[in-house]
């Protein structure tokens, strides 16, 4: 008998039906991937199963008996925890804190810090993290934080584990690691939901796939059901090409960084975009890529090197001067740095272009709101109107408006930092036709990215960073994902360029 049954879960919201009519069984000791583009109903549904939100009708049975889930302590008595994309951390708390909050063991009333640092120390070990459970989480880096999520929800001996994008910020190694340890739970009998936008995770981790479109559940197939089949499951249309680059002759250089270097971060970094190009950049996570988009940008200083802009000297740590000359950067962290997500879509998409549309300290709204539109419709972002606001958008839509942004500021050079993480297939196809369409009209592309078949597809020159250090540049048939993999692992005193 399935240990949780959905049957008939439908989920409103003003104007918006997120679920209608969603049936799932959940069996112990398997692992049943849920798949579906973003807006489909994936996190709608898996907030109703751990308690955050309540559905308008329908049934969630566990253990065969009916449950209304009110709140996240009920998922937790019923055996259901959940690890979500988004950190659920206190940045101020150390790890073993963080670990065991609301639970921390106590002796004669007291916190028991010793306890609680070697459960934190075990679990951490379990999940494969060398690292002070005193740290404060802060100091982590993302791929961290996600196995101290991990290793939290292995503490609670969930009977359902419910793990949301889990890999999206894992490096290979990582992600194999994850792999043991949700094989390791599957076999002592936990019924684990897997949500991943990388198809070829699938048949790797998976035992059965339900597929949700539109709010409903419109298949559940076996694990290894080709790509092409579940790419058309999800988007209702088989995509032909999910590498969309189209490659012309490039241009004169836009971007120039010569011998850039921070101290403790990366040292003696060159190279140079030319318009009409897309130039990739790829390493492992802490390879410091990141770190120099941020320079390049000014958002970060620099104290070595230079960086220019169709041949004008960039001051260090000076965003007004990037925007001035023309450049723009799309961060990692699209609704941490990129998105004031209390905000509607029309005022994202001008947040770049306030200064330069302001007159005597007065914004011109009407003329924003007009620009903004046109580039929305330009971009086909999905939406209720300009007033919608966009925290309530998917999350291809969402990084369509932070690029938008930077097109309504007439931005020649763009630094892309994990454009598509977190993307379903179709909507980072779309992505990846503008970033064609970027190109063809004359711009230069910088793309960060930690997905190999992404770099390899989009990019017309490869740079490959190790240890702070760019170890290679790879082109042509040179460019394969063992190369790739053979520098960034390489150590910085063998670097070379092929």
């Amino acid at each position: 008998m399935s240990l949780v049954q959905v049957r008939g879960l439908r989920k409103t919201f003003p104007g918006v039906v997120a679920l209608d009519e969603v049936d799932l069984d959940l069996n112990p000791g398997e692992v049943h991937v849920l798949l579906g583009e973003n807006g489909a109903g994936k996190s709608t549904l898996i907030k109703m199963l751990s308690g955050a939100y309540q559905p308008d009708a329908g049934e969630i049975r566990v253990d065969g008996e009916p449950v209304r889930v009110h709140h996240a302590g009920d998922a937790r008595r019923l055996g259901i925890a959940t690890i979500y994309q988004e950190f659920n951390l206190v940045p101020e708390l150390s790890v073993a804190e963080n670990l065991m909050l609301g639970r921390q063991p106590r002796r004669f009333g007291l916190l028991d810090r010793g306890r609680m640092y070697a459960r934190a120390a075990e679990l951490l070990k379990r999940v494969g993290v060398d690292v002070d459970p005193r740290t404060p989480v802060g100091r982590l880096g993302i791929a961290r934080m996600q196995m101290v999520e991990i290793a939290k929800a292995l503490d609670l001996n969930a009977r359902v584990l419910i793990m949301d994008e889990p890999t999206a910020v894992l490096t290979t190694s990582e992600v194999e690691r994850l792999f043991a340890i949700v094989r390791q739970l599957r076999d002592q009998g936990v019924a684990i939901v897997f949500i991943t936008h990388h198809l070829e995770e699938i048949p790797q981790i998976g035992d059965r796939v339900t597929v949700l479109r539109d709010g409903r559940s419109v298949a559940e197939v076996r694990a290894d059901t080709a790509e092409n089949e579940l790419i058309r499951l999800m988007v209702g249309r088989p995509i032909d090409q999910q590498f969309p680059r189209k490659r012309g002759t490039p241009g004169e250089p836009l971007l120039r960084v010569r011998a850039l270097g921070r101290r403790g971060a990366f040292k003696d970094v060159s190279f140079e975009v030319r318009a009409g190009e897309v130039v990739g950049m790829a390493g492992l996570v802490g390879a410091g890529r990141t770190e120099v988009a941020r320079a390049v940008f000014g958002a970060d200083f620099h104290d070595a090197g230079e960086v220019l802009v169709e041949g004008r000297r960039l001051p260090p740590g000076d965003v007004s001067a990037a925007l001035e000359a023309g450049l723009g950067l799309v961060p990692e962290d699209r609704k941490g740095q990129g998105l004031v997500l209390g905000a509607d879509v029309g005022e994202n998409l001008g947040l770049v272009t306030l200064g330069r549309t302001s007159r005597a300290g007065f914004v011109d709204r009407a003329g924003q709101r007009t620009a903004a539109a046109a580039v929305a419709e330009q971009l086909g972002v999905r939406m209720s109107g300009l007033d919608q606001e966009v925290r309530t958008l998917s999350g291809g839509n969402q990084q369509k408006v932070v690029i938008g942004k930077w097109l309504l500021a007439e931005a020649r050079v763009l630094v892309l930092d994990e454009p598509t993480r977190g993307i379903d297939v179709g909507a980072k196809v779309e992505i990846y036709q503008l970033i064609n369409s970027l190109t063809a009209s004359g711009h230069a592309v910088l793309m960060i990215s930690s997905d190999l078949p992404e770099i390899l597809g989009m990019s017309d020159r490869i740079l490959v960073m190790a240890r702070g250090r760019l170890v290679g540049e790879l082109t042509g048939r040179a460019a394969t994902q063992d190369a790739v993999m053979a520098l960034a692992v390489t150590e910085v005193e063998d670097a070379h360029v092929r």
